[in-house]
């Protein structure tokens, strides 16, 4: 699940709106929404993005919040560590290579560390 997918199915919740009623006020498919929620697809693009804020009827402070939980929630990322030090491309390569066997605690302490920055 992404960020942004988190995010989405915890406002539908809350607001205890149903999938397909949602989909079909978007005008995309419950799938997709879905799929959404559950981490299957891409970053939502910005208009997207706009639909759900608005549906949700949510301010300022909670747009600004989706949006940047969309532009976290890219699934498949990519790294250019070029011109970057050696320790860096490590990094990125180990993380890629072991994200999968971190537990939460670890991703947590992470997520701290950059958060601070």
């Amino acid at each position: 699940m992404t960020p942004f997918g988190a995010k989405l199915r915890e406002l539908r919740l809350q607001k205890k709106r149903q999938l397909k009623d949602m989909a079909k006020t978007l005008k995309v498919s419950p799938a997709y929404l879905s799929a959404l929620e559950h981490g299957h697809r891409g970053k939502p693009s910005p208009g997207l993005v706009q639909q759900v804020a608005a549906y949700f009827n949510l301010a300022w402070d909670q747009v600004d919040e989706l949006k940047h939980l969309a532009d976290l929630s890219d699934p498949k990322i990519s790294l250019d560590t070029g011109g970057l030090s050696p320790a860096a491309t490590e990094l990125a390569n180990r993380l890629a290579a072991e994200i999968d066997t971190l537990d939460d605690v670890t991703i947590e302490h992470f997520l701290a560390v950059l958060r601070q920055r």
